[in-house]
């Protein structure tokens, strides 16, 4: 990988203020070739199935991966690419829609907890909670449908209440020993469109695209803002939130496993070491299947 770009220029800080219109959507690559970037992938997916292997022995830590963007931003093909080489006995992925009858009876970050990661394993969120501070946002008729009551959804401060929810059950989970990571893939309103006629184009791909995917384009400025808000609201040194580049969806893959790794290696993960007690008795184990041999 290019070391001249750095993944923490993508970091959102703690108490920053997001401007998307000044945060680049396409960037030059960080690979020189098709090959180079095969090459780096693989690369660095195989040191995530060795870090990975550690992390669910050492049984300390849970990894939270959140991903949101834009429709057609690459968000299933980012964890398809990322994540390929993992142990899918130690790896969850959720994709989160619209929510069931149930799921709306219960308060608005009910469904994800109920998925969340065990110790050991990594959990893949794709859209989240934090649809709850974006769609419904921009469609804040959606309010009716949760049965929220009329005071609070007149209240202009809901999207404060609900950031800080957000922000409380962040802190609780990494006190807890859960690492969070968030991804907003940055895709441009043009690169989605060219994406949208690809789906159009290619029959393969006819079943990813409907008549509300050009619906929801008309309420980009309204996204933007959305996005912007969150990203400044809840981007936290404990959960930080990254925004990536997202018109090269290579680059994209890049930079998202890097961050990943980066996280992975600041836990400093060991396999579990063997006590006196434990030792004699694999011991004892050897010299049965020895004995066995003969």
């Amino acid at each position: 990988m290019n070391s001249e770009i750095a993944p923490g220029k993508y970091l959102v800080q703690q108490g920053g203020k997001v401007d998307l219109s000044a945060s680049p959507t396409l960037e030059p690559p960080l690979y020189s070739s098709k090959k180079e970037y095969s090459n780096v992938l693989e690369r660095q997916v195989r040191q995530l199935s060795d870090i990975q292997q550690r992390h669910y022995a050492d049984n300390r830590y849970a990894v939270l991966l959140i991903f949101q963007a834009m429709d057609a931003a690459g968000k299933d093909s980012a964890i398809r690419h990322v994540m390929s080489g993992i142990n899918p006995q130690g790896c969850q992925v959720y994709s989160f829609k619209h929510p069931s009858p149930h799921e709306l009876d219960h308060d608005f970050l009910w469904r994800t907890n109920s998925v969340l990661p065990e110790r050991g394993r990594i959990g893949i969120f794709n859209r989240s909670y934090y649809e709850e501070v974006l769609i419904v946002r921009v469609h804040p008729e959606i309010f009716v449908g949760q049965g929220i009551p009329e005071v609070r959804m007149k209240n202009g401060d809901v999207w404060k209440q609900r950031y800080r929810s957000i922000n409380e059950l962040e802190r609780h989970l990494h006190r807890n020993g859960t690492r969070i990571l968030k991804f907003f893939l940055h895709l441009s309103k043009e690169e989605q469109r060219k994406r949208f006629l690809e789906r159009i184009d290619r029959p393969e791909k006819n079943w990813k695209f409907s008549m509300a995917d050009i619906g929801e384009r008309k309420y980009w400025k309204e996204y933007m803002k959305a996005y912007e808000d969150c990203l400044s609201a809840t981007s936290t040194r404990y959960a930080p939130w990254y925004v990536i580049p997202a018109d090269d969806k290579k680059n994209a893959r890049l930079l998202v496993s890097r961050i990943i790794l980066d996280m992975f290696q600041g836990l400093r993960l060991e396999f579990p070491e063997a006590d006196a007690q434990r030792t004699e008795e694999l011991r004892e184990c050897r010299n049965m299947l020895m004995r066995e041999e003969s």
